[in-house]
């Protein structure tokens, strides 16, 4: 190993030091398909530098006492443009969370300076100018690999830009990436879920490509993937490094043939720098700090070795004081030693740092999330076809089970029953699905927002117009067969309550849902979904009168929304003066509905208010779960 870093350093030697264009030459056309990338940067390169970063969280709950915990310690570094560079060590070293620092995905608990070609930081103007690919694929999985592609161009890149346009740079970028037509079947009309891992990975640096960035942070681009998919990946990055953008990478052990790629390494041990220079001046490193690398022993592994301290806490301490702790220029290649030596000495001209960070307007991101939003919702087999099939499936077997009770005087307790578990069945299969399903399309939000894909405002809009046609259906089907089959009163009005205040009800467990699901990983949400509304079901007077609840416990009516919603639908099948219900026996105890209705404290004029109290709950949880967005958004970072 030894042999080939210092066959490659004399090679790099004798070409002037230019390696730089003798291995664009080498790799200027992908091996997918024989086409070169052709999207050059249309701004100065950037250099990124940063003095003296620390970064620290605070550990604990109410339960035991807050700890600030260090992660990173006064580090610098310099990352010059047009280079391929790994940030590397081993676990728990630091390597993302520098990375999620330099990106600015990181804003909390950060001191130090981070500057941009000599200038400091403007966070919005760089995230303009930057993107950040995750280390998990996080990709909209009902999509095609060009739908995907075309939503990111419709919102990436500025509104004057042409379809034809658009279409001539998705076609560069899937050709270049091996994402086109293949002999086999055209990928790009692959749904996502359908994709390799390295397709997958390949396609989240397409879709950020489409803006052509001059700075991409990728955390642990190789994770996942098989050798072949690793070499491609890395040569693509490598090309697009050459074209002058700046591309930082995580990465945890690389093998030889990949480590010789990066231009540079940085690499960390408990949050401090090791070492900051070239790859291939790494040797010279270690035979200065007297730990020489041993023969035939990858350079990768050898310092993964040190910095897991394995060779010793005092060889570590050494490296850090060599490096100074990230200050030491000294193993940096010729080609990029100092930004004002290189073709790159211009300065990038930063925007001020506010305004809109979205390339479109607030009414183009709107429609392109509804069309993305719709193409989901048609696939999608669990929010639709799913949904609309558990309801057609319920709503039978409810109907069977009380087969005309509402025309029968003998069973309006019985239909009573029915129409608590009517509202059971839309509270808990729509809050449910909500909360099982969102923290998927969390994650994928977090990543897409903050590439600045679109605003939260207009995203959560999008979601909540999606899915009203949805529910409607649902809910409509779901009411039409249990009103009829359980033969409830055949008045137009009657089932317009009835429909009308179901719903409603659909509409805010799926808000209460929508917050939870927003906040809470999957396993909490799922426990805190149903525990949270056990109450609203003890305080909805099914079971407990309302008029037998204490009074101190009677404020807790109120902000039970299934109280409202089941003094609407006793009132839509038992309110408007309904005359005497039909006898099978002798005496029915209610048969006259005015004496049910007085027995379960249930007003018959009330439908207004109840209408207007649902309404009010679902405007609350909804603006709550959007509180509850746009927190989470910020918290992450």
């Amino acid at each position: 190993m030894e042999a080939v870093l210092m066959e490659a350093s004399t090679r790099d030697h004798q070409n002037g030091g230019d390696s730089v264009v003798n291995y664009s030459a080498d790799i200027g056309h992908i091996k997918n398909g024989g086409v070169a990338f052709n999207m050059e940067p249309s701004n100065a390169p950037v250099e990124i530098k940063f003095q003296n970063v620390s970064y620290s969280v605070t550990e604990g709950s109410i339960f035991k006492k807050r700890i600030k915990k260090e992660i990173l310690h006064e580090v610098n570094g310099r990352f010059p443009a047009g280079q391929l560079i790994a940030i590397m060590g081993p676990s728990g070293a630091g390597k993302s969370t520098l990375l999620n620092v330099l990106s600015g995905y990181s804003i909390q608990g950060v001191e130090g300076r981070v500057s941009i070609n000599g200038t400091p930081r403007k966070l919005k103007a760089f995230r303009r100018l930057s993107c950040y690919i995750t280390q998990e694929d996080r990709l909209q999985p009902l999509l095609t690999v060009q739908e995907n592609m075309q939503t990111s161009a419709d919102l990436k890149l500025p509104s004057n830009t042409t379809q034809k346009d658009k279409e001539a740079i998705i076609k560069e970028i899937l050709t270049t990436l091996g994402l086109n037509d293949t002999k086999n079947r055209s990928i790009a009309n692959t749904l996502t879920r359908g994709l390799s891992g390295g397709q997958k990975k390949r396609l989240s640096i397409a879709l950020e490509l489409v803006s052509n960035p001059l700075v991409m942070f990728l955390d642990e681009p190789t994770t996942g993937l098989d050798s072949s998919s690793c070499k491609l990946c890395l040569e693509l990055l490598k090309v697009l490094a050459r074209q002058g953008r700046t591309i930082i990478c995580t990465i945890h052990q690389p093998s030889a043939s990949l480590f010789q790629m990066f231009d540079q390494v940085y690499v960390l041990s408990a949050g401090k720098c090791l070492y900051q220079g070239g790859a291939q001046k790494m040797l010279q490193f270690f035979e200065d700090v007297q730990f020489r690398c041993p023969k035939f022993h990858n350079p990768a592994d050898y310092v993964i070795e040190l910095a897991c301290g394995e060779h010793g806490q005092d060889k570590i301490d050494k490296m850090i004081e060599r490096s100074d702790n990230g200050k030491n220029v000294k193993y940096f290649d010729d080609a990029g030693k100092f930004l004002e030596t290189t073709s790159f000495a211009s300065t990038v001209m930063f925007e001020d740092d506010t305004g809109n960070l979205q390339a479109t307007s607030k009414f183009n991101q709107l429609k392109v999330l509804l069309k993305r939003g719709y193409i989901k919702s048609k696939r999608d087999t669990t929010l639709t076809y799913l949904r609309i099939g558990v309801n057609v499936i319920t709503a039978l077997m409810l109907g069977t089970l009380y087969l005309k009770a509402g025309t029968d005087g003998s069973k309006v307790l019985d239909n009573y029953n029915l129409l608590f578990s009517i509202l059971m069945h839309h509270t808990f299969s729509t809050m449910m699905l909500t909360i099982l399903t969102f923290p998927t399309e969390m994650s994928i939000l977090i990543k897409e927002h903050f590439n600045r894909w679109y605003s939260l405002k207009m995203y959560f809009t999008s979601i909540t117009i999606i899915d009203i046609p949805i529910s409607i259906f649902s809910c409509f089907i779901f009411t039409a067969i249990v009103y009829y089959m359980t033969a409830q009163p055949y008045d137009n009005t009657r089932f317009i309550m009835f429909f009308v205040t179901s719903l409603l009800v659909v509409f805010v467990a799926q808000s209460f849902g929508l917050t939870i699901g927003a906040y809470f990983d999957v396993v909490d949400g799922t426990f805190l979904g149903p525990t949270l509304t056990v109450p609203m079901m003890m305080f909805a007077g099914f079971g407990v009168s309302l008029r037998d609840l204490p009074r101190y416990l009677y404020w807790g009516s109120y902000i039970s929304y299934l109280r409202f919603a089941l003094e609407g639908v006793v009132g839509a099948v038992y309110g408007l003066n309904r005359p005497k219900i039909d006898c099978p026996d002798e005496y029915c105890h209610y048969r006259d509905p005015k004496k049910f209705l007085a027995d379960v404290a249930v007003k018959s004029d009330q439908f207004g208010n109840d209408v207007i109290a649902l309404v009010l709950f679902w405007f609350i949880l909804r603006t709550l779960s959007f509180v509850v967005l746009k927190y989470k958004l910020h918290s992450v970072r």
